[in-house]
C-alpha cells in the first residue's frame, strides 16, 4: 500500500489537498484532527500537568495553550515531546488498518512532517505550496493573526523551497480546487491500476 504523507507550510492548502484525496476514494486522516481528539481525551491530564490551568471541563483550551506558547516558545519542545508520540501511534494504527482493509493507498496530513524529524513510514510525500505573497495574504486573513504571530509561525517551519525539493508530488494550491481534484483523481487511479485494483 502507498502510504502518502501530505505536508506543506502554513496556509498552503494542505486541507484542500487532503479533501481531494478523500474525494478520490482513499482513506484519509489529519494529524490536526488527531490532536484535537487527544486534547479531549488521553492528552488532557499530561498537558494540564505541563501547563497548569489550560484544561477546562476536561478539555484542553487550545487558545489559552497557544497564548502561553506565544509568550514562552520554549514550551513547544515539551508539548511536542508529549503529544507527538501519541499522534504517531494513531497514524500508524490508521495506516495499518487501511492496508489490512486492502486499500491501494491512504493519505495522512502532517503539517510539521519534515520539521518533526519522523518519517511515519510514508512511501510518498505530497507537498502543497503557493507563492510567498499568497501565503502571507492567507495567513494574515486568519482570525486573531498578526504580522508578529505569522513571523513566529513561519520561523518554526522549513522554507517552502526545501519542502518542495523533498516532495514526491507537488501541488500549487493557488490553482482552482477542481483542477487539484482532477490531478489527485488521476494520481490515485494510477496508483490503484499499479496495485491491480479495479
Amino acid at each position: 500500500m502507498r502510504r502518502i504523507g501530505i505536508t506543506g507550510s502554513i496556509a498552503t492548502g494542505k486541507s484542500t489537498l487532503l479533501a481531494a484525496f478523500a474525494k478520490a476514494g482513499i482513506p484519509v486522516l489529519s494529524a490536526d484532527v488527531v490532536v484535537a481528539e487527544l486534547y479531549q481525551g488521553e492528552a488532557v491530564a499530561p498537558v494540564e500537568a505541563l501547563f497548569r490551568g489550560v484544561a477546562r471541563n476536561g478539555v484542553i483550551d487550545r487558545q489559552d495553550l497557544a497564548r502561553r506558547l506565544a509568550a514562552d516558545p520554549s514550551g513547544f519542545a515539551r508539548l511536542e515531546a508529549l503529544v507527538h508520540p501519541l499522534v504517531r501511534a494513531r497514524i500508524a494504527a490508521f495506516l495499518d488498518a487501511a492496508e489490512q482493509a486492502g486499500h491501494a493507498a491512504a493519505a495522512v496530513e502532517v503539517p510539521l512532517l519534515f520539521e518533526s524529524g519522523h518519517d511515519y513510514g510514508f512511501t510518498d510525500i505530497a507537498v502543497t505550496h503557493v507563492a510567498d505573497a499568497i501565503q502571507q495574504q492567507r495567513i494574515l486573513a486568519r482570525p486573531g493573526m498578526s504580522v508578529e504571530k505569522m513571523q513566529t509561525l513561519l520561523a518554526r517551519q522549513l522554507p517552502q523551497a526545501e519542502k518542495i525539493r523533498r516532495a514526491t508530488w507537488r501541488f500549487d494550491t493557488a490553482q482552482p480546487p477542481d483542477r487539484i481534484e482532477r490531478a489527485v483523481a488521476a494520481l490515485v487511479a494510477d496508483i490503484e491500476a499499479e496495485a491491480g485494483k479495479p
